[in-house]
């Protein structure tokens, strides 16, 4: 396990402190990970690309690397020791799905100098970043190295299948062998770059039980909160827009299908807050180990908006120096944040000790509340608390009638009705002027023109002919007008019927009126009826 040493250094404030690991420093484990990562990836360059077969998941290359050298090996200042590869065909493989070329992957492990990160967590490993962001590499438990060389077949077809995952992606898997210790290491994507700065830092599992920072850790610089303590600072959750929410659910959904098929549980989703309304985006003096300032990860996919868009070409690359490879997304406040997340700690199967740890602690608490489950429920419980307390979909703007609208109805039946009235002395008034004149008439309504028909005096049938007329009209809340459809038919019978209809305010006003007839008995024999 991991514990903490001291050493002297000349000059002031000399005194300094530097973890151990296994009884290896971590300067010594630093520069046995780059010589020996050197030398495989140099040494890989020479075999033949072919295609990945099942016993390449198996294979473990060891090479001896003493202090004073030898005739394949340089020599260094560190204590001898031995360095093992797991796999480096398949791995090999996956860097060429995600573009990692040799000697970019070279360049950035062995010829820039390692970062060391602290460690949130209580797994005691050891974390180390290079210097342009792309990759961590983390120290891992015997069990986890293993479970993770059974789990390569399922996982080079899932990423034939899909490369676009919030899964981590592993680059390599390695064992140093020294002081009589095995030291396994595994190469990852970095899901949180530095040259973006974390205003918030969450370890989510989507259960409740001890699910809150410690004091120590909210003591930190950069604390990293739990499920407990997002629920208490962004109470509302993290809103997307519809596409983006829509892929980022599908991508969730199928990791966890996927990570519940391997008998996987007790990971979690690392997320990363970046608040742009504060206007710190690229802190100062983030850059690399030759001066320059980070530009973003080229690696494929790395990004979190990579992860999650579900079409593509390959070939593209979505980060942008405005975003970084984030996920834009809003508080219920309308602040502005970029989102940086990924699936983390995926080497925990449920084997006997974690269903041993899961009995016990239902004994005493509620079972389903503690973080170790059965994968099932564990992936639904983890998906259930993603989409109803963290991630949201910004809701459309839906039209609400204002009150001076609703207001405004009654006002709008008061002028119907006035419309109604004027309209039948306008009918009597054109009836006047017919007896009096004796000439066809021509009323206006409205603006809008309402034509009678006439028989012509020499032509009276025999039996009285009846006039149908419809009229339909149409009240907006801002203006009022008539349509008037005229249709001439005989018939026996006679209906009328006028409709008024508000459009804004979705109610339609009819009314039924009778027909009214009116027979003028003229000089020339002639009959008018005048219908509304």
């Amino acid at each position: 396990m991991s514990t903490m040493t001291e050493s002297r250094m000349d000059g002031p404030h000399s005194t300094s402190r530097e973890k151990t690991y296994k009884k290896t420093t971590s300067s010594a484990l630093k520069g046995a990970i780059q010589l020996g990562i050197g030398y495989t990836v140099g040494n890989l360059t020479s075999k033949p690309d072919r295609d990945v077969l099942m016993q390449d998941f198996y294979v473990v290359e060891s090479v001896f690397l003493p202090s004073e050298g030898s005739n394949l090996t340089p020599a260094h200042h560190y204590p001898d020791f031995r360095f093992k590869t797991y796999a480096p065909l398949a791995f090999r493989y996956f860097r060429d799905l995600f573009g990692i070329k040799p000697d970019d992957y070279l360049y950035s492990l062995v010829n820039e100098p390692l970062i060391e990160l602290a460690n949130p967590g209580a797994s005691g490993s050891l974390f180390y970043l290079t210097s342009d962001d792309e990759f961590i590499i983390k120290t891992v438990q015997h069990k986890e190295a293993k479970f993770l060389q059974r789990l390569l077949p399922g996982y080079y077809m899932n990423l034939n299948q899909n490369p676009r995952t919030l899964l981590p992606k592993f680059y390599g898997l390695y064992c140093i062998q020294t002081g009589g210790f095995n030291i396994r290491l595994v190469v990852m994507n970095n899901v949180l770059p530095r040259s973006v700065k974390m205003h918030y830092k969450y370890d989510l599992k989507g259960s409740t039980y001890k699910r809150r920072a410690s004091r120590k850790e909210r003591e930190k610089p950069r604390p990293t909160y739990k499920d407990l303590d997002f629920q208490d600072m962004h109470e509302e959750g993290l809103y997307f827009d519809t596409e983006t929410y829509n892929n980022l659910m599908k991508t969730l959904q199928r990791d966890c299908r996927v990570l519940e098929s391997f008998k996987i549980m007790d990971y979690s989703l690392l997320l990363g807050v970046h608040v742009l309304d504060h206007r710190e985006g690229v802190e100062q003096g983030q850059t690399g180990g030759d001066g320059r300032r980070n530009v973003g990860q080229r690696v494929l996919y790395s990004t979190a908006m990579e992860s999650i868009q579900g079409d593509g070409k390959a070939a593209e690359a979505v980060t942008t120096d405005d975003t970084m490879g984030g996920i834009p997304a809003k508080t219920h406040k309308d602040e502005k944040l970029l989102i940086f997340l990924g699936i983390i700690d995926i080497l925990q199967s449920y084997r006997f000790i974690k269903k041993l740890e899961h009995s016990w602690k239902a004994l005493v608490y509620d079972g389903d509340s503690v973080s170790v489950h059965r994968p099932g429920f564990y992936a639904s419980r983890f998906l259930k608390f993603m989409t109803t307390r963290v991630f949201r979909k910004n809701q459309p703007i839906r039209f609400s009638p204002s009150k001076r609208t609703r207001s405004s109805i009654p006002a709008l039946k008061s002028c119907s009705q006035e419309i109604l009235s004027s309209q039948a002395d306008e009918r009597h008034e054109a009836e006047r002027r017919e007896r009096l004149g004796g000439a066809r008439s021509l009323a206006s309504l409205d603006g809008q023109a309402v034509f009678g028909s006439f028989r012509r005096p020499d032509l009276v049938p025999a039996n009285t002919s009846f006039y149908e007329a419809s009229s339909m009209g149409t009240i907006s809340s801002s203006s009022v007008y008539v349509n008037v459809e005229s249709q001439i038919g005989e018939r026996d019978d006679v209906a009328s019927s006028s409709t008024f209809t508000l459009e804004d305010s979705a109610i339609c006003l009819t009314s039924e009126q009778s027909t009214v007839d009116v027979d003028i008995d003229r000089d020339d024999g002639s009959i008018l009826d005048v219908y509304l």
